[in-house]
């Protein structure tokens, strides 16, 4: 198999890396119009050839699908161009709903997967804690604070100068992007208009966005979420607790701190043999989840398996994260 890899930033690099690990005979080549990045993704022997844009790339490699890595705002017309040329497609996180009905159409025309990545819904934390809910059976509330300082997103380049620096594709948005849509998944669809949202600016980063916003989301399944979303919070943090009459559970974000309560103590839930960790980032992103999302989309590929996440779906989360931005 060929795969093209559009984007050689930070994502596109370790879907590459992952992708190595996965099956070595996968085929790489890479899209960047930036030499540096074409020629750092050669010299680490992440893809065996690197094109400065799609066309020379589709006609000189022939690829069998392609994952769309760049920033989200380019998402579109390049899922449509990959689409158009009959290619299967991963995309990364959308954080906007532009191009979606034309996509949607074509994918359907084409006859050909699209594939929208949301990787929070294969953390086995995530998974566990979906499982506890419906098997408790009765109302839960959830408070969950995510929290990172932007800044140190990218230690590497300036935050204005990446796609967290527009106020569509900003870093509060990024994180709802990322979270809600297992919230959804694990509590049941949310009406947006039904969502309280209080949003506010304490720091001195001179975004053009909100730098917090809470969220007060009640759940057609009964559950009421309250979800805190800040890129200010100088140590990166995801604290999660969900409780009901009979049900505690506690998370803080990594493997190693998922607790459910039980005999009078918090318990540890041990859902990881082992796991990646990759420590260029923060330790509640685990590579694991990353690897079983790539062999989900092979799956989908190989008409074995369905994706977890949709277009479809995403409309919802996407709607949310709208109301935030007012």
């Amino acid at each position: 198999m060929k795969l093209l890899i559009v984007g050689l930033g930070s994502m596109g690099k370790r879907r590459a890396r992952l992708i190595r690990g996965i099956d070595g005979a996968i085929r790489l080549a890479g899209v960047d119009s930036a030499p540096a990045r074409r020629q750092e993704a050669l010299d680490l022997g992440l893809v065996g050839a690197a094109y400065p844009d799609l066309p020379a790339a589709l006609d000189a490699f022939a690829p069998d699908a392609a994952l769309v890595c760049t920033a989200p705002l380019a998402h579109a017309d390049l899922i449509t161009r990959l689409l158009t040329a009959g290619l299967p497609v991963f995309t990364e996180l959308n954080l906007v709903a532009d191009g979606y009905d034309r996509n949607l159409a074509l994918a359907a025309e084409k006859g050909v997967p699209l594939f929208l990545s949301s990787t929070m819904l294969y953390r086995r934390e995530t998974r566990y804690i979906k499982q506890q809910v419906a098997d408790f059976g009765k109302p839960v509330h959830y408070i969950y604070h995510i929290g990172q300082y932007l800044p140190d997103w990218h230690p590497w380049e300036n935050y204005r100068n990446f796609f967290v620096g527009d106020a569509r594709t900003g870093g509060v948005r990024e994180i709802l992007g990322i979270d809600l849509p297992w919230l959804l998944d694990a509590f049941g669809p949310v009406d947006p208009a039904a969502v309280t949202v209080r949003t506010d600016t304490i720091s001195g980063l001179g975004l053009p966005y909100p730098d917090c916003a809470t969220l007060l989301l009640p759940h057609k399944s009964g559950a009421m979420g309250v979800l805190a979303a800040d890129v200010v919070s100088p140590k990166a943090v995801r604290n999660f607790e969900c409780y009901g009459d009979g049900l505690h559970l506690f998370w803080e974000g990594n493997p190693k701190a998922l607790y459910r309560f039980a005999d009078g103590d918090k318990r540890f839930v041990d859902t990881y043999p082992s796991f990646e960790h990759d420590s260029r980032y923060s330790d509640n992103i685990v590579e694991n989840a990353y690897v079983d999302e790539l062999l989900n989309f092979f799956g989908v590929l190989q008409g074995r398996e369905t994706p977890r996440w949709s277009f479809g779906q995403d409309r919802a989360a996407i709607a949310i994260m709208d109301k935030v931005q007012g």
